[in-house]
C-alpha cells in the first residue's frame, strides 16, 4: 500500500522543492494539488506525473494574494471533500537579498523576505486551518535551510525569516493539535540539486572571495558525513511527515542536516 493513499495535498510552488515533493506525492499515492506562478512548470509537470500513473491538479496562483488564495483552496475542496496536507515551498531569488553585509543593507531589502515568506506561509496556513478543524485532522508542512540555526555572514533577512517559520509552526501545533493538526517543520542544509543553490552559492563564493566549488567543499564539511541534505530525502521526509506514520510528530522540526544542525 502507497504511504499516502486517500490523502489530498496541496503543494504551493513550483521551484526545486516543489516540485519534487510533487512528485514524490504523487508516486505515493496522494491526489497532488499544485500551486504556482510559472505556467509552463506546471504543465510540464502535470503531464510528467499523470504519464507515470499520478494524480495531480494544477493551478496558477498568486502566493501572496490571499483572495486567489482561497479561491483555489475552495475549489480543491470542492474537488476532494477534504485537505490533508498543505505544504507551502514559496521561495524568493536571492540575487540581491544575500550577499551583503548588513551595515550595507537597506531596511527594505532587510525585510523583503520576511515580509513575503511569512505573508506567504501565514495565508495558505489560515485556509488550510479552517478546513482541518471541520475534518479533526491535517498536516502543515515548512521547510527552513541551517541558516535559521545557525547563521552565516551575508544572508540578510533570510536567517530571521526562517526563524520566524519556525515559531509559526509552533504557533499552529499549540493552538490547534487538540483539534487533530500537526505543524511540522523540515530543517535541511542547503540542497545541491535545486537551482536556487546555484544561484546563493555563487553569491557567497563571491561575498567570502573565493570560488563555488570552494563555497560548496566547506558546505558540504560542515556535516557530519561531508555531504549536504539530498531532494530524495527530504521528500521521504515530508512522505513520511504527511503520512499516519508521524502522528506524534508536531510542533517541531525533523533535523535533516546530518549534524550540521543539533538540536
Amino acid at each position: 500500500m502507497r504511504r499516502l493513499n486517500n490523502k489530498s495535498a496541496i503543494i504551493y510552488g513550483t521551484g526545486g522543492i516543489g516540485t519534487a515533493v510533487a512528485k514524490a506525492y504523487a508516486s505515493a499515492g496522494a491526489k497532488v494539488f499544485l500551486a504556482g506562478r510559472n505556467e509552463r512548470v506546471l504543465k510540464h509537470l502535470r503531464k510528467e506525473i499523470s504519464d507515470a500513473g499520478g494524480w495531480i491538479d494544477i493551478a496558477q496562483v498568486d502566493l501572496l494574494d490571499q483572495q486567489t488564495i482561497h479561491a483555489h483552496f475552495e475549489k480543491v475542496l470542492a474537488e476532494a471533500g477534504h485537505v490533508d496536507i498543505s505544504f507551502n515551498t514559496f521561495g524568493l531569488p536571492q540575487t540581491g537579498i544575500q550577499g551583503t553585509a548588513l551595515i550595507d543593507l537597506s531596511v527594505d531589502v532587510f525585510l523583503r523576505p520576511i515580509e513575503q515568506y511569512l505573508r506567504s506561509q501565514f495565508l495558505t496556513t489560515q485556509v488550510a486551518l479552517k478546513q482541518m478543524v471541520k475534518q479533526n485532522s491535517g498536516v502543515i508542512m515548512m521547510h527552513t535551510p541551517d541558516g535559521g540555526r545557525e547563521s552565516q555572514p551575508f544572508i540578510g533577512g533570510m536567517p530571521s525569516t526562517w526563524s520566524a517559520l519556525e515559531a509559526l509552526n509552533r504557533s499552529i501545533s499549540v493552538e490547534y493539535g487538540k483539534a487533530g493538526i500537526r505543524s511540522v517543520c523540515l530543517l535541511t542544509t542547503a540542497i545541491p540539486e535545486t537551482p536556487l543553490i546555484d544561484e546563493v552559492f555563487d553569491i557567497h563564493g563571491r561575498s567570502h572571495g573565493t570560488s563555488y566549488e570552494d563555497f560548496t567543499n566547506v558546505m558540504n564539511g560542515m556535516t557530519h558525513r561531508n555531504r549536504l541534505t539530498s531532494l530524495e530525502e527530504l521528500t521521504n521526509a515530508a512522505i513520511f511527515v504527511g503520512s499516519d506514520e508521524s502522528t506524534a510528530i508536531s510542533g517541531t522540526i525533523l533535523n535533516l542536516t546530518a549534524g550540521m544542525i543539533t538540536v
